[in-house]
């Protein structure tokens, strides 16, 4: 299937055509399927925390990259993005140690 990717700007500042398979996450039990809000969630700050642990190239990561574009409005990934962009975001950040210390440098 060929979908317009933005991603990929090319001299003329329109997107190129791009070969794309779609999929999307696979069926999990401890979410219901009428409200697909906690597996947006879930694998929003999931793909985060793979990009911190390994990096967006990795295979896993990219996965719950796709699943995340899939489960989520677009409206909540821009919003989510610009708050981590700005440290407001309120669900998990790689990293962060919120409410501890960070260790003594030796």
């Amino acid at each position: 299937r060929l979908c317009y990717r933005p991603d990929n700007i090319n001299s003329d500042g329109l997107g190129e055509m791009a070969e794309l398979k779609l999929e999307t996450a696979p069926v999990d039990r401890r979410v219901p399927t009428q409200n697909q809000a906690k597996a947006c969630y879930m694998y929003y700050n999931s793909w985060h925390q793979c990009k911190y642990d390994f990096s967006d190239e990795e295979p896993q990561c990219k996965k719950l990259r796709q699943w995340a574009h899939s489960m989520c409005p677009m409206e909540w990934l821009e919003r989510w993005e610009a708050q981590r962009e700005n440290g407001t975001y309120a669900g998990p950040v790689p990293g962060e140690t919120k409410g501890k210390s960070a260790p003594p440098a030796h």
